[in-house]
């Protein structure tokens, strides 16, 4: 046993300096490129951090200029509409007018030949009138003979 434990120790002494190159190593890596990759880390983490909040506030700010811009729209297409339909409606009244107006004139010259008409039409009987008592007149001189009247044919 007692060569064992001489073998241990001696093991133990042997590994002596590659422990203290080991442990010299940890020290190393942790001040030469643990605590720089950590700080690196830290900020690059803290950069994107701030960044992304950066991005939510501009996605946020340009969500609401869209919905201002949107409503900004609905108005003037409101308004566009609402002139569209007041010129209509001028255009329609205008159209009514100009019908109303053609409508009356005809009226107007409708009355003005019935009128034309009707008195031509008395006149024509007035003349018919006249013509017939002297046709008759002139038939019955025809018809009958030389020297009798109308009032002996009568009896």
């Amino acid at each position: 046993m007692d060569q064992i434990l001489r073998q241990l120790g001696e093991l133990v002494l042997g590994a002596l300096p590659t422990m203290g190159l080991f442990i010299l190593l940890v020290i190393a890596y942790g001040v030469l490129v643990r605590r720089p990759l950590s700080s690196v880390l830290a900020d690059r983490r803290a950069r994107t951090t701030g960044a992304v909040e950066q991005a939510k506030g501009a996605i946020a700010a340009a969500e609401a200029e869209t919905s201002a811009y949107e409503e900004k729209l609905r108005k003037a297409k409101a308004e566009i509409f609402a002139a569209r339909e007041g010129k209509l409606q001028q255009w329609g009244a205008e159209r009514d007018a100009a019908l109303e107006q053609v409508r009356q004139s005809s009226q107007d010259r409708i009355k003005t030949a019935k009128l034309g008409i009707e008195q031509s039409v008395s006149e024509a009987r007035t003349q018919i009138e006249n013509s017939s008592t002297e046709l008759s007149a002139r038939i019955l001189s025809a018809v009958l003979p030389a020297g009798m009247t109308s009032t002996e044919v009568a009896r």
